[in-house]
């Protein structure tokens, strides 16, 4: 009999362990604000796969927003869209307020999808979306570092991170375009 407890028992730990350890969090668990300054609830993305990508004005890369934006207009009515963060951790290159970012967004590349409130996506005051794109015990796949302006993170439609794509890949990149299409 006390066998046949301490087995049961050593199951129930092993079973309880598994399950903490292997469970993902989701993104759709965050409400942000976007850069009008209204609520943006990431639960209204559901069934959606979504690229988040953290952005700057006066980058190098900053030309991806073409491409941003082309992959959202080719793709905005097949459950896709991309959220963008503006971000000043990377040598000061997105020094702007909201309404700035928003007016250069529109008037250089006619960006359409949406673009939320300038966070931190580094260091001390990195903002919990990017904590939970970062951190594989939150996000279930992997750690990883905000490399640059740009880099990007693909999200599956239950909110689950299922790969982190490099700053200097292009939008329109063939594994990319897969991915969406898959």
């Amino acid at each position: 009999m006390k066998t046949l407890l301490l087995a049961i028992l050593s199951f129930v730990m092993i079973t309880t362990t598994d399950t903490k350890e292997n469970k993902k969090e989701s993104i759709h668990q965050f409400k942000v604000k976007d850069i009008n300054g209204n609520s943006f609830e990431f639960s209204s993305l559901k069934g959606k796969k979504v690229m988040i990508v953290n952005t700057a004005s006066k980058c190098g890369l900053t030309p991806q927003y073409e491409k941003l934006e082309a992959l959202y207009q080719m793709y905005k009515d097949n459950n896709f869209i991309i959220i963008g963060f503006p971000a000043n951790n990377f040598m000061g290159q997105e020094p702007g307020s909201d309404q700035e970012i928003s007016t250069f967004c529109q008037k250089n590349y006619g960006v359409s999808f949406p673009m939320m409130s300038k966070i931190s996506v580094k260091g001390k005051g990195m903002h919990p979306v990017y904590q939970f794109l970062t951190k594989k015990s939150k996000n279930g796949l992997e750690d990883n570092e905000v490399q640059w302006n740009f880099q990007k993170y693909l999200i599956d439609e239950e909110g689950h991170l299922v790969k982190v794509i490099s700053p200097r890949t292009q939008p329109d990149d063939a594994s990319i375009i897969q991915w969406i299409e898959k």
